[in-house]
């Protein structure tokens, strides 16, 4: 796996309106994000609802456009320019709204290729029976509709028109949480298999820590629009080091019964803060156990830590004490 990013994120951020465009106020989704993610190389986007997980996966896309902050393809900014938009595409969560049910597979999967142009008349149609057969479908499916295939399959059908383009990266937007958990292991199956043999960088925006730990090479973890901490899966998923990372990990299901009852002691307290009133100081401090006058004060910023993954914290988490 090349140590170069494919593709890179610096300081992103993107501004919402909350009640309205004149009198809402306004409030960060996403601030001062950044990331890398390197060829065949898979980073996992992990956080509750709300932490801005899919704002960061359509401005990668360039469904939003980022307030601040740029988004480089191999080096170069991506912007508006449509071949290099070609290599990034998006794997949207739900298969049942995703897909245009007026339109048969055929159409649906061949539109990357009519936009960009790299195929016409029986190239076309070959080139779509060939993805179809990429992710584990009947080519003969192409003259089908969308209603007429399981939501697994239209996921598939999904993932066959992301791949149509060509891409380098692949932006996954919870591309397994609306199937049945059967169902989940099959794309998660099928999204591993196309990445060994097609090579192609995964960014994988999920909740599940489960399908997480399955998929993901790296790790970086969400908070109310915030990087809070990223690193190795193994590290972040087993001994994660910033407090709402060991509770998310407490959030999990856990079969063992002993380490259950530990868990419990680290979840985090209360609900989510309104993003249009975020706390000052730490995003995270009003549920946080850990919390001190330092924190409620001033925010933390993503650094490493000797034997730790990079964490926004002013107390993280040593890996000998997590549960």
């Amino acid at each position: 796996m090349s140590a170069e990013p494919i593709l890179e994120a610096r300081s992103l951020s993107k501004t919402f309106r909350a009640g309205g465009a004149v009198l809402g106020k306004s409030f960060h989704a996403v601030k001062g994000v950044s990331l890398t993610v390197a060829p065949g190389e898979t980073l996992a986007v992990v956080g509750e609802s709300g932490c801005g997980k899919s704002t960061l996966a359509r401005m990668l896309v360039g469904l939003e456009t980022p307030d601040e902050g740029e988004i480089l393809f191999r080096g170069e900014p991506i912007k508006r320019d449509r071949a290099l938009r070609r290599q990034v595409q998006m794997v949207f969560q739900d298969p049942y709204l995703s897909l245009n049910p007026r339109r048969t597979v055929l159409d649906i999967v061949a539109e990357p290729l009519d936009v960009h142009g790299l195929a016409k008349g029986a190239a076309r149609k070959a080139r779509v029976e060939e993805l179809l057969s990429a992710v584990g479908l009947d080519p003969a499916a192409a003259s089908r509709f969308p209603h007429e295939f399981s939501g697994g399959q239209r996921q598939r059908i999904g993932i066959a028109r992301a791949l149509a383009a060509e891409p380098s990266v692949l932006v996954c937007d919870e591309p397994v949480s609306a199937l049945d958990v059967s169902v989940q292991a099959q794309v998660v199956n099928l999204l591993i298999d196309l990445q060994q043999r097609l090579g192609v960088a995964i960014i994988f925006i999920a909740h599940d820590l489960a399908v997480v730990r399955a998929i993901s090479h790296r790790v970086m973890v969400m908070y109310l629009g915030r990087a809070v901490e990223e690193g190795a899966a193994d590290q972040v998923l087993v001994a994660p080091a910033h407090p709402y990372a060991v509770a998310l990990r407490a959030s999990a299901l856990e079969p063992d019964p002993a380490r259950a009852r530990l868990a419990r002691g680290t979840a985090a307290r209360g609900e989510p803060p309104n993003p249009v009133n975020p706390p000052p100081g730490c995003r995270f401090n009003p549920r946080c156990a850990r919390v001190t006058e330092e924190c409620r004060v001033h925010e933390p910023v993503l650094k490493g830590y000797p034997g730790l993954s990079s964490v926004a914290c002013y107390h993280p988490v040593r890996a000998e004490a997590v549960v």
